[in-house]
C-alpha cells in the first residue's frame, strides 16, 4: 500500500472535525436580539471585506500564475502546470480564510453570551471556534498538498524513485 494516500485522507478527517466543531459552535446560544443584530452586522462587514480582498487577490493570483507557467515552461526542471498548482493553492487558501472568518464571527458572539454564565463555557466556545479555523487550514493544506502530490507524481513520475529527474520535476511543480 502506498502510504502517501493516507495524507489526503488525514486532510479529509481534519475537515470532518472542522465541520462537526463548527456545527457545535453554531448551536450555542447567540444571545439576545441586540447581540444577534450586532453580530450580524459584524459578519456582514467581515464577508464584505473578504469579497473585496478576494477580488483584488484574484488579479494577483492570475498574474503570478501566468508568470509561473511561463517560467515553468522555459525550465527543464519544471513545467507550465506550476501555475495551475499555484491557483489550486490560492483557492484552498481563500477557502480557509472564508471558513475562518465565518466561524470567527459566529464564535465571538456565542463566547460573549457564554461568558455571562460561565468562564469555563466561554473558553470552551472560544477555543472550539479557534480549533475550527486551525484544523480547517491544516486540513485543507494537507488535503490539497497530498492530493496534488499524488496527481502530479502519477502524471510526471509514475515509476520514478525519489532521486530521479522526473521526481524533481514533480516536486518543483508542487512548490507552486
Amino acid at each position: 500500500m502506498n502510504l502517501f494516500i493516507l495524507v489526503p485522507i488525514f486532510g479529509i478527517i481534519a475537515l470532518i472535525y472542522t465541520f462537526i466543531q463548527s456545527n457545535w459552535v453554531s448551536k450555542q446560544n447567540a444571545g439576545n436580539d441586540r447581540m444577534k443584530e450586532i453580530s450580524g452586522h459584524i459578519a456582514d462587514g467581515a464577508m464584505a471585506f473578504l469579497k473585496a480582498e478576494y477580488k483584488i487577490m484574484m488579479y494577483f493570483v492570475v498574474i503570478v500564475a501566468i508568470l509561473l507557467a511561463l517560467m515553468g515552461a522555459g525550465n527543464a526542471n519544471s513545467h507550465w502546470s506550476i501555475g495551475l498548482a499555484f491557483v489550486f493553492g490560492a483557492v484552498l487558501s481563500a477557502l480557509a480564510g472564508f471558513i475562518g472568518m465565518k466561524i470567527a464571527t459566529k464564535s465571538n458572539v456565542r463566547t460573549a453570551e457564554a461568558a455571562k454564565t460561565s468562564l469555563s463555557k466561554a473558553l470552551k466556545v472560544s477555543f472550539t471556534g479557534g480549533s475550527v479555523m486551525g484544523m480547517g487550514v491544516a486540513g485543507l493544506a494537507v488535503l490539497g498538498l497530498g492530493a496534488l502530490y499524488l496527481i502530479i507524481k502519477q502524471i510526471f513520475a509514475p515509476d520514478a524513485a525519489a532521486n530521479t529527474h522526473e521526481m524533481e520535476k514533480a516536486i518543483e511543480i508542487l512548490t507552486g
